[in-house]
């Protein structure tokens, strides 16, 4: 039996670029099987965790991964989707290849969900499946399966292995391609194929001594001198000028609010992209859209220039006016150019490098007084959030919880959000800053991520404080994770805030003119669940115990669930709408 105690490869994971990789191929050794060519890669990769469910269509895969347990470690999960978010966390959090495995079949059609997380929001895992018999494909045999259809939609690369041979050039292939793109590489094998031996497999004709190999490095462009010199003159003669950032701008913070400063430019900050600078940044006006801030929807509305930078934020009536504004915008991913708005420039780099070449191009603004009315905008807001939290209630108010788990956490905390009224709140209600870490559902927005996140963030960062917010909706659909928390001893901090109620859903049925219906949950005992799956549990249902119930459970040293009972039908409004009220 494996042990239950967290191996801890490294506490603080590098990006790849500065992570050990092989560079070159190693031949195999005879004795090789496929299976262990496959681990083998992963290392050579920078792969040190990979999250999965055991079963007899990767049993040999497992074997390759035990015996290369002092390199690599396998995160047995409870359901293969978790499997797969978890591998989309940690690639959201670290920057580097997640990993998950699954057996054929069902555990393949299992991972989808979490696999398609990382592909909408374009985050590098790697997927390994397993497959029925090599001769029985076709056949009707038990678990026969065609994975790579199945895979074929959300993966950039998504490849039967045929054999050892094959397995040494394509296992490289997927890992560049996750990494290059960024998105999901899908590799699947046959039992017996797994477990046939590297002197077994006689190369075709065709193949020659070609191996592969693990070098890599991020592709970082800078656009040409003179479309900066364009982007420049561009912006210099802009009077208004709003800078949206997105995901794409993490990592460019210093150089963002050196822009702002330039420019008299504010900041909104798309939620993928909220810890760019610090919410409490003289720059930031916070999130935007509707889980944003109304200085923000008042920036997009008033300005005459708009800077997009790594950001592809989807509600489009959150974007200026079309003909109002002028439009730069700077994204790695040609694809994105113009996609939310038009672009009169659009730049093809890396944000940041293409900020540093932008800023000495710049003109410092002596008028900054668009800057200094969104500022005073800030203001206001933010006596109304302080109104808003103020009001007297018996119940906690979900804008209560949010904000006193956001004024307790670290400042470099790992903040996972599920998707629902809560992220709505946290959003809202949760400062956050430049050294914490967001992962969230962005493109996909699916029900259930926020407790796979936090565990696969905790055992990248063990040193730092991960935490996860959820509904009652949301973190029922994979409760049993709290079990794999408790296995691994990942300390993580999971507050669910509920109301018996898929709250989201009720605004959203009567805007199209439909009566609420099926949104009511049955009732669950957070507190008893947890504690019956391994974890300290505790729970909250009064205003007067919230920040203490907080304090205590962030102050725990093992993994700890808070069932905060919420007012029910607490209405999700609009920023306008906050405001006005």
């Amino acid at each position: 039996m494996d042990t239950a105690a967290p191996l801890v490869l490294q506490s603080q994971p590098q990006s790849l670029s500065t992570a050990h990789v092989e560079p070159v191929t190693k031949t195999p050794g005879p004795d090789d099987t496929a299976a262990d060519i496959l681990v083998d890669r992963l290392i050579a990769w920078g792969v040190d965790t990979i999250f999965g469910v055991i079963g007899d269509g990767v049993n040999s895969v497992i074997e390759a991964l035990r015996k290369k347990s002092d390199r690599i470690r396998l995160i047995t999960t409870r359901h293969e989707q978790a499997a797969a978010l978890m591998a989309s966390g940690y690639a959201k959090y670290t920057g580097r290849l997640g990993a998950c495995v699954a057996t054929g079949a069902p555990g393949a059609a299992n991972l989808v969900n979490g696999l398609y997380d990382a592909a909408h929001d374009g985050t590098p895992v790697i997927a390994i499946t397993g497959g029925t018999y090599h001769d029985l494909v076709g056949t009707h045999f038990l678990q026969d399966f065609d994975a790579v259809k199945l895979m074929n939609d959300l993966a950039v690369f998504n490849v039967t292995v045929s054999g050892p041979q094959h397995a040494s050039m394509v296992a490289d292939m997927a890992c560049r391609a996750a990494l290059g793109r960024p998105g999901v590489a899908h590799l699947t094998i046959a039992q017996d194929t797994q477990q046939k031996k590297f002197s077994e497999d006689t190369p075709s004709m065709m193949r020659g001594s070609i191996v592969g190999s693990a070098s890599w490095q991020p592709q970082l462009p800078v656009p040409p001198d003179e479309q900066i010199a364009k982007a420049a003159e561009l912006l210099n003669a802009g009077k208004k000028i709003a800078i949206l950032v997105g995901r794409g701008a993490n990592g460019a913070g210093d150089e963002v609010e050196a822009l702002a400063e330039r420019l008299g430019a504010p900041v909104a900050k798309s939620l993928l992209g909220r810890n760019v600078i610090d919410d409490d940044s003289p720059y930031s006006t916070g999130g935007i859209g509707q889980l944003g801030t109304a200085p923000s929807e008042q920036m997009m509305k008033s300005c005459d220039t708009v800077l997009i930078l790594g950001c592809t934020m989807p509600y489009y009536k959150f974007y200026p006016e079309l003909g109002q504004a002028r439009c730069v915008q700077v994204d790695m991913r040609p694809e994105h150019i113009s996609l939310r708005y038009p672009a009169e420039i659009g730049l093809i780099g890396d944000v940041r490098g293409t900020l540093q070449k932008l800023l000495p191009l710049l003109q410092p603004k002596s008028d900054k007084s668009f800057l200094d009315e969104i500022q005073n905008a800030m203001g206001t807001w933010r006596e109304a959030l302080t109104r808003d939290l103020a009001k007297p209630s018996e119940q906690i108010r979900p804008q209560q919880a949010a904000a006193a788990i956001g004024k307790q956490i670290s400042a470099d905390a790992l903040i996972a959000l599920d998707t629902g009224a809560n992220t709505v709140f946290s959003a809202r209600y949760i400062e956050m800053h430049k050294a914490q870490k967001i992962a969230v559902s962005g493109n996909l927005a699916t029900m259930a991520p926020a407790l796979p996140y936090a565990i696969a963030g905790q055992l990248a960062y063990p040193d730092r404080q991960s935490i996860a917010v959820a509904g009652d909706g949301g973190v029922t659909m994979l409760i049993g994770e709290l079990a794999t928390a408790a296995r691994y001893k990942a300390p993580i901090k999971v507050f669910v805030l509920k109301n018996n109620t898929l709250e989201l859903e009720v605004p959203e049925q009567k805007q199209i003119g439909s009566t609420p219906f099926g949104y009511d949950l049955q009732p669950i005992d957070f507190v008893k669940v947890a504690q019956g799956l391994g974890v300290t549990a505790m729970g909250c249902d009064r205003p007067d115990q919230l920040d203490d119930t907080v304090r205590a459970a962030l102050a725990h040293e093992g993994p700890v669930l808070v069932e905060i009972t919420i007012a029910a039908e607490e209405p999700v409004i609009k920023p306008a709408e906050l405001l006005s009220n």
